[in-house]
């Protein structure tokens, strides 16, 4: 059988803590290890490029503010960017995370580029949920999507969702995130806990985002209230975003200061879960919710809102629980539950790490990425 050749991959994607961040970078780094040559093209860094890889390249998009302009035109300045590496360095393919606007600069760029390359966009939700029900924008996002060569989304949800709001006429395939195992994994770290002022004896609940609205954390606060009247608990809110501020306005009005800690963006996901007992993700809208695959390679179980791409990671009643939207008087319980059933916790903290290793290990996943990178390179 012969040898396939090794691939140069332009990569587009946010710089920044989120889901599709994080799949961007871990994908890139494992495609790299095998000795893929990766074009990250954004305008900074991803937050994930811990190290330097020799086939890491990043290419990074300037922009000058002109008077002309009210807004700096960021998707044409990534368009000419694209456009340039795509011929300098003669790339196979792109790999476009989010249609809007990455999808619409990346089909600019190839046509810039007066170049046949393909491109792979995946839908990482928010482009699909909340931009595809916007009159103003629905119509460049099925562009986006049907300009692309190959779609991916990251859940049957979203990729139902989308086919229902766009009618694509380009297929779309749903390939899982995943996360690196070689990070995520239980540890024990009491100096963490001693760091944070936590003592042994007190139980720990973890929620980790961006901080927008969507996020609904109040609820998270709500139900933390509630758990905290018959459980001696702390509660870690890790990230940043929008809605930090008013956040800790609430907490501070109803007297919670000392027990909901705003530990804001951090490298040390892995040592916080793994001295988590339960994570909170309680979501309006979802398309798959990275960081309840993170929390179950710790063996940490979640308590999760039944909505989007959740329940096609959490199996309510085996590696945690479902709750619908709004509902908190049900979270408190089923977190209650969780801390007070040594057995059942033991049998969901086993089936957590199950889970990711049995449905959703970089190895299935990537494996899919990249037969999908080949087939589109031999496209042009």
């Amino acid at each position: 059988m012969a040898v396939q050749r090794k691939l140069k991959v332009g990569v587009i994607c946010y710089p920044s803590l989120g889901g599709s961040g994080v799949v961007a970078t871990e994908l890139g780094m494992k495609m790299a290890d095998q000795g893929h040559e990766m074009h990250y093209i954004t305008s900074s860094k991803p937050f994930r490029f811990l190290d330097a890889h020799p086939n890491i390249q990043f290419h990074e998009v300037t922009i000058e503010g002109y008077a002309v302009f009210k807004y700096p035109p960021y998707d044409i300045a990534l368009a000419n960017r694209i456009a340039q590496v795509i011929q300098s360095e003669k790339l196979d393919l792109l790999h476009v995370h989010y249609a809007v606007p990455h999808a619409i600069s990346a089909v600019l760029a190839k046509d810039m580029a007066e170049s046949t390359i393909g491109i792979i966009t995946t839908l990482h939700g928010t482009d699909v949920t909340i931009l595809g029900y916007d009159p103003a924008l629905k119509n460049t996002l099925s562009y986006g999507i049907n300009k692309s060569d190959r779609v991916t989304a990251v859940s049957d949800s979203l990729k139902n969702e989308t086919i229902e709001l766009l009618q694509p006429t380009t297929n779309i395939q749903t390939i899982y995130n995943f996360i690196d195992e070689e990070k995520y994994y239980p540890r024990n770290d009491q100096e963490l806990r001693n760091e944070l002022g936590i003592s042994s004896d007190e139980r720990i609940l973890i929620h980790i985002s961006n901080f927008r609205k969507v996020k609904c954390i109040p609820d998270i606060i709500e139900s933390f209230q509630l758990i905290r009247q018959q459980h001696d608990v702390k509660l870690l809110l890790v990230g940043e975003g929008p809605e930090k501020f008013d956040l800790e306005q609430y907490v501070e009005t109803i007297g919670l200061q000392d027990d909901v800690l705003f530990l804001g963006k951090r490298d040390d996901l892995p040592e916080l879960l793994s001295i988590s007992d339960v994570m909170l993700l309680l979501s309006e809208k979802e398309a798959f919710g990275l960081v309840l695959l993170e929390a179950f390679a710790c063996g940490i179980p979640a308590v999760a809102t039944a909505i989007g791409g959740i329940p096609e990671v959490v199996e309510d009643g085996y590696n945690g629980f479902l709750v619908q939207f709004g509902d908190i008087q049900a979270v408190a319980e089923r977190v209650s539950r969780l801390l007070t059933d040594d057995t059942l916790y033991q049998q969901m903290k086993n089936n957590a790490i199950r889970t990711v290793r049995d449905q959703f290990s970089s190895e299935q996943i990537v494996s899919q990425y990249e037969a999908l990178y080949y087939e589109v390179a031999e496209m042009k």
